[in-house]
């Protein structure tokens, strides 16, 4: 009996681009990214603001670019499923966090007080016992 339910995880077929594409676009974005770091070190004589937003439009036109390849609409599904997830999160209240923190701050100075009174031993051991032999 064939399975007619449709679940969550279950994706229509996408109308993409062809890798040849996928790649020109990837390189597309890439070289928008780097002329965006280029012209920041190419035109000194621009104030710094500006070179910045050079930069700054440099990547976000090369992630814009990137977006409508194969990979970016990996991304997008992938964020779109982490946001459905994330839904899902039983997150814990002030209380038990506060808890939490205060056993492992505990937890932490023991830890530092252990390992301190060892390295007084062995400093102890060694150089006040075994060197003076």
């Amino acid at each position: 009996m064939p399975d007619n339910k449709k679940t969550m995880n279950v994706k229509a077929e996408a109308i993409g681009t062809s890798k040849a594409t996928d790649a020109g676009l990837l390189t597309l974005a890439v070289l928008l990214v780097v002329a965006g770091v280029a012209a920041y070190y190419l035109l000194p004589q621009l104030a710094s603001s500006w070179r910045t937003l050079i930069v700054v439009g440099g990547i976000v036109a090369g992630c814009a670019v990137a977006w409508f390849t194969a990979p970016g609409r990996g991304l997008r599904d992938f964020l779109r499923e982490t946001q459905f997830e994330m839904r899902k999160v039983v997150w814990p209240t002030r209380q038990e966090t506060l808890q939490t923190s205060l056993v492992v701050v505990i937890v932490t100075v023991a830890i530092a007080l252990v390992l301190g009174l060892i390295d007084i031993i062995l400093k102890t051991v060694i150089l006040d016992w075994l060197l003076k032999l």
